[in-house]
């Protein structure tokens, strides 16, 4: 049946965040297909996303209970529990499959990794700081994110 009606569906995914109280964060990434827009429900988040080249400009906000916030398609966000109790927001992504892109996990946690001479450079910091940054690597590196991403695929029908 589901087949039946595929070409008459609009796909989105939807995620609930749990985030750790006093600094629970989701990590700079992007979603290269999909706009993400945030609802929080429980605790104090502050939010932002940062266009790119040329202007640079960081756009943030402090999200309450009831507050919506859209991160636009492709554009490097973040979200970071700065309230004393643990927060829960609801994010929809505007396709069936959003696609990921944690920025440090890939830039610091590549395999094989980055040489270091390129991304001392480009941060401007010391080889030894780079080296000893992508050896503490990477994926689910205790940034106090109390669960991860919960995706759920929701065909809405039309008509």
């Amino acid at each position: 049946m589901l087949n039946k009606y595929q070409d008459l569906t609009l796909c989105i995914s939807l995620a609930r965040i749990n985030y750790a109280s006093c600094g629970g964060v989701n990590p700079p990434q992007t979603h290269p297909h999909a706009t993400k827009i945030l609802i929080v429900l429980e605790g104090t988040l502050y939010v932002g996303f940062a266009t790119s080249n040329t202007e640079n400009l960081l756009f943030t906000e402090v999200l309450y209970p009831g507050d919506v916030f859209v991160f636009p398609v492709g554009l490097i966000h973040f979200q970071f529990n700065i309230g004393k109790i643990n927060a829960v927001a609801f994010a929809d992504l505007s396709i069936q499959n959003p696609d990921e892109i944690t920025i440090a996990n890939a830039v610091l946690g590549s395999n094989p990794p980055i040489n270091p001479d390129i991304l001392a450079t480009t941060f401007q910091l010391d080889n030894d700081v780079v080296k000893h940054l992508q050896a503490r690597f990477w994926l689910n590196n205790n940034l106090r994110i109390v669960s991860a991403f919960n995706i759920h695929r929701i065909a809405v029908y039309l008509g």
